[in-house]
């Protein structure tokens, strides 16, 4: 392969580990999303943000994006009254955050300025916020999901990591929080005329830590300034390489 051909996944993960990308005292930039990354594959992140080389991906469904816009805007609806959606009144505590500006900026991680630096590390932790509840003076992130059917196993297995970053980040902007964040989960049950389609709306309670979010920074930020790890034996993109070298 020459200097000036692209490599990809499959090259980066069956030679030996290459130097690092990210020259040293440089910011890393991180979200919650890539420490979940970090979580489950060490090697698919440090290829991910050392090289730039980013795991195969099918095509990306725009439903739950469509969902999540008109969510967003039907809270908003209710936030304005200063009210709450009746479908949650009663299961979750506090009312919505009243600021629709703050909140806009937010809602994207290209302009939201909540974050968390750990200057040790020289990480920076950066993300987007879907919604927000005001508790007794305390900012309770809420993160809305919409699935195919009914929840069968424990949330946290997959976004314990995702909410103990969003209270860091509110913390550290100075909001604020509880140990607490929600998971509003929302799942088709029906189809009605006129194009009508009934959603189960479920709200699940979760303590978060920011203490375990700081210590996620750091390990993720550590590991940037090693060799390429091991291929991950419980990855199936690593597994898929080494079943193709094995060919």
């Amino acid at each position: 392969m020459s200097n000036g051909e692209q490599k990809t996944l499959w090259d980066f993960m069956n030679e030996p580990a290459p130097n690092t990308k990210i020259p040293k005292n440089s910011k890393i930039r991180l979200s919650p999303s890539a420490l979940n990354l970090f979580l489950e594959c060490p090697r698919c992140f440090w290829l991910q943000k050392n090289k730039g080389t980013k795991r195969p991906r099918g095509i990306f469904p725009s439903l739950p994006s469509g969902m999540d816009s008109v969510i967003k805007k039907y809270f908003d609806s209710f936030r304005v009254k200063g009210d709450m959606p009746p479908e949650i009144k009663g299961k979750m505590r506090g009312k919505l955050f009243p600021d629709i500006p703050t909140l806009d900026k937010w809602r994207s991680w290209r302009k939201s300025d909540l974050g968390y630096e750990d200057r040790e590390s020289n990480a920076i932790l950066v993300g987007a916020l879907d919604d927000c509840l005001i508790e007794d003076g305390f900012y309770v992130p809420l993160d809305y999901k919409t699935r195919g059917y009914k929840l069968k196993e424990n949330p946290a297995r997959y976004y314990q990591n995702q909410l103990d970053c969003y209270c860091l980040m509110l913390e550290h902007s100075g909001f604020k929080t509880k140990g607490l964040a929600y998971l509003l989960y929302y799942w088709p049950e029906e189809v009605r005329q006129n194009g009508i389609v009934k959603f189960h709306v479920e709200p699940i309670k979760m303590g978060t830590n920011i203490e375990s979010a700081k210590k996620t920074i750091k390990n993720a930020a550590k590991l940037l300034s090693l060799t390429m790890p091991k291929s991950n034996p419980d990855c199936e993109y690593c597994n898929l390489v080494t079943k193709r070298k094995n060919e």
